[in-house]
């Protein structure tokens, strides 16, 4: 894609453009506002991180000898709400879609400046209340809450919590109003639908279930607010209520809520694989329009959830059909990233490794995925560490590999410095390998019978719960060595100029890193999305 526009003439970028803590804390532009986000995200990725660890470290020995069941429950409750609704849910689009949407439909901003801002101060409530809670009473309900256990017997503590997730899903929705808007109103001249990135159809789709899912989820938390401190009864038996409504309003929005993760990461690896690949997407438009029907499907299947919660047989069948419905769209990506790589001119950098990592782990992740939408074996799998490896695999293995795809793509374009290659390659295998030591046993674990949320298990199962923690140190290594690289980089890292990969994308046409109102002057499109014809493919070392 080609931008008819002028060169930018020495215009400060958005990092330099005004400086002091006021500056940042006040500011409007969504590229300060998506790194203020990468700075709280990656706190509470490191806050949840540790309680995964001290999950690992109780597992590692069959007998509850480090961690009492109580407390247990604790760490692995914080560590399930602390990833879901302070890291997964807003990562990528709070991140990497504040940062990139406007520049890759050639806006200046987003529809919404002062809301884009809001939105980062309503996560921040919500995050920092969620934190104090588990850090100074915790929750035992685990990140579900489920009835009646959240509303009669878990300590009061989980009011505060469900107050805190409730706060954060404004911020969602804020953030998809703000992206639908833009999308919709902001486009350059001559950027057309079909001219549209694949990262930002992507980010539609998910604007759109945060739009209409969210909205259930607070409205769900807010009920059992209300149970827990006024008895007014919607889900427990002893005030009339019913606990498998909670189950279904719950699951309504969290299946949807799956997408919200794992959508923006499959429009990254699309752009990665593309600029990678030096060719257009293989079926760009059955790509854009599976976005769309995941977003739509997800809605669909939230019963699966309820083969064993007094759902009737036939309901299960409906469900159990759709759940196998909704994995079309996904196979249609991968088959098409996969035709992608095919005769391309494949370049294997840092970004495009955690890219077919990301197709490896998630293709597991769908399929076993496919397993818990038979009602016969999810009957038996259910609430065993099977579900455990399936949904790390989706939402680790794809979602935050995603995420250090499109972290390592854009890292030039947001700070103007390249990273070492090398080490950025040793982190990702480092990643794959640790992933798979540690949540593959989990799947035959979950088969054998070991159900989760347990601490202390049969003898006969540790050498697969002392594997899959070993590979859990080998994946908290991964993760922490880009950190180093990326800090060196920022001061000793090689400028990266304006487009460092052979990109054609727009964000790609604007200095790095951008200045602060993006383009100088409005671009104007002229060809279609990623056209490499007259491309140069540059030598990355």
């Amino acid at each position: 894609m080609i931008a008819a526009s002028a060169p930018v003439k020495e215009q400060k970028n958005y990092l330099n453009a005004e400086n002091g803590l006021k500056s940042w804390l006040l500011t409007q532009d969504h590229k300060r506002i998506a790194i203020l986000y990468l700075l709280s995200v990656t706190v509470f990725f490191i806050v949840g991180g540790l309680f995964a660890a001290l999950i690992r470290l109780e597992l590692t020995t069959p007998a509850g000898d480090m961690l009492d069941s109580n407390t247990y429950n604790k760490v692995f409750t914080a560590h399930g709400v602390v990833m879901i609704f302070f890291f997964l849910i807003p990562s990528i689009p709070a991140i990497l879609g504040n940062f990139l949407l406007p520049l890759m439909i050639g806006a200046k901003d987003l529809a919404f400046p002062r809301i884009n801002l809001l939105s980062w101060y309503v996560y921040m409530l919500g995050g920092t209340l969620g934190v104090i809670v588990l850090a100074t009473g915790g929750v035992d309900t685990g990140w579900t809450f489920y009835t009646p256990l959240s509303t009669t017997y878990s300590n009061g503590y989980v009011v505060l919590t469900a107050m805190a997730a409730f706060v954060a899903g404004f911020s969602s929705i804020l953030t998809g109003l703000n992206f639908i808007v833009t999308v919709h109103r902001m486009r350059a001249p001559g950027l057309t639908w079909f001219r549209l990135p694949l990262f930002v159809w992507a980010h539609y789709a998910t604007s759109v279930i945060m739009i209409l899912g969210t909205p259930v989820i607070a409205v769900t938390l807010f009920m059992l607010m209300l149970e827990r401190g006024l008895h007014i009864g919607f889900f427990d038996p002893a005030y009339g209520g019913d606990p498998v409504l909670f189950q279904h309003l719950f699951w309504f929005y969290s299946h949807p809520a799956v997408y919200i993760m794992i959508l923006p990461s499959m429009g990254v690896i699309s752009e990665v694989m593309s600029t990678f690949c030096t060719k257009k997407p293989f079926g760009y438009t059955f790509i854009a329009f599976s976005s769309v029907a995941i977003a739509v499907f997800g809605f669909l299947v939230w019963g699966h959830h309820l083969f064993v919660s007094s759902q009737s047989a036939y309901a299960g069948m409906v469900f159990s059909i759709l759940t196998y419905i909704v994995a079309i769209p996904s196979a249609i990506k991968v088959f098409n990233w996969a035709a992608t790589m095919y005769k391309g001119q494949v370049r294997l950098t840092a970004p495009m490794l955690y890219a077919i990592g990301f197709i490896g782990l998630f293709t597991v992740g769908g399929l076993t995925g496919l397993f818990l939408a038979a009602m016969g074996l999810d009957v038996h799998v259910t609430d065993t560490y099977f579900v455990v490896a399936h949904f790390h695999y989706v939402m680790v293995g794809g979602a935050i590999m995603g995420y250090m795809a499109g972290i390592h793509y854009w890292w030039p374009k947001i700070t103007g410095r390249m990273y070492n290659q090398l080490w950025a390659k040793v982190s990702c295998c480092l990643v794959f390998i640790g992933f798979n030591l540690t949540f593959f046993p989990q799947f035959v674990l979950g088969y054998m019978g070991m159900p989760r949320r347990y601490h202390v298990y049969p003898a006969e199962f540790q050498v697969l719960n002392v594997l899959s923690s070993g590979g859990a140190a080998i994946l908290g290594l991964g993760y922490l060595i880009p950190a180093v690289y990326f800090l060196w980089s920022l001061k000793y890292g090689a400028p990266a100029g304006d487009n460092p990969w052979g990109a054609t994308t727009l964000e790609w046409q604007t200095s790095s890193p951008p200045p602060t109102t993006n383009f100088e002057v409005t671009p104007v499109v002229t060809t279609e999305v990623y056209d490499y014809t007259n491309a140069e493919v540059p030598h990355i070392v």
